[in-house]
């Protein structure tokens, strides 16, 4: 493991100062490693501003905790909705679902993208947080259409925050704008709950200015972060 990722150990995830003194100050460094796939540990690094995949070496499942460069913040009084959505939503009364299909997200997730980072021991060790913290909470967004669901996307909420992981939307013509209106419906949602802002994570998706994000960088993230996130 010399390729620029480093072992992030959990005893480190603990100390504020540490990291701050070995990791967050170092901006040469972004992606860390653990073999470490226990609750405990993945709530630990999330709570710490890391956003971990997962990948493999040498047959061994890795954690891939990254500390990113930057992120994509929404603040909701930013959010913006495009012509074809405010249509969609005038057209047609629709409602996302909240933490009740984890699983049927998952599927469609696992069905959309042919490089999917959600492998059954990360999707077993989210399940696994359930009530190990009261101030982590792994979500499931889902948007249907009569019994199809048509858009979804997993993720956690800590405190006043919430942080994308991974989503889906069908690609057939009838549900063209559905992914985006999903997206639209869960700022509402999170701006009405009284939200401080939704982490997207990586700003390099062009979806995510469209939708009215900015971009923060590594100290001005962790400035807001820890802040919203009540640590």
């Amino acid at each position: 493991m010399q390729l620029g990722i480093y072992h992030l150990p959990y005893d480190l995830l603990s100390d504020r100062a540490l990291l701050t003194e070995k990791i967050y100050s170092d901006m040469r460094k972004n992606y860390y490693w653990s073999e470490d796939f226990t609750p405990e540990y993945y709530i630990a690094q999330a709570k710490a501003g890391f956003i971990a995949v997962t990948d493999s070496f040498e047959e061994n499942d890795l954690l891939l905790p990254e500390i990113q460069f930057s992120y994509a913040l929404l603040d909701f009084r930013d959010l913006h909705i495009n012509r074809k959505v405010q249509k969609l939503l005038r057209k047609k009364p629709l409602h996302i679902e909240i933490d009740t299909a984890l699983d049927a997200v998952v599927q469609g997730i696992e069905l959309t993208h042919r490089n999917n980072w959600l492998t059954p021991r990360y999707l077993k060790m989210l399940k696994e947080t359930e009530g190990k913290d009261g101030n982590f909470k792994v979500i499931s967004v889902s948007l249907s259409d009569g019994e199809k669901l048509v858009a979804g996307e997993i993720g956690y909420i800590i405190g006043r925050t919430y942080t994308s992981l991974s989503g889906f939307s069908c690609k057939e013509k009838p549900y063209n704008h559905y992914g985006t209106a999903q997206l639209v419906l869960l700022a509402q949602h999170l701006e009405s709950e009284g939200f401080a802002f939704w982490n997207l994570g990586q700003p390099y998706m062009d979806y995510k200015f469209a939708l009215g994000a900015k971009i923060y960088e590594r100290g001005e993230f962790l400035k807001r972060w820890f802040e919203a996130t009540g640590q």
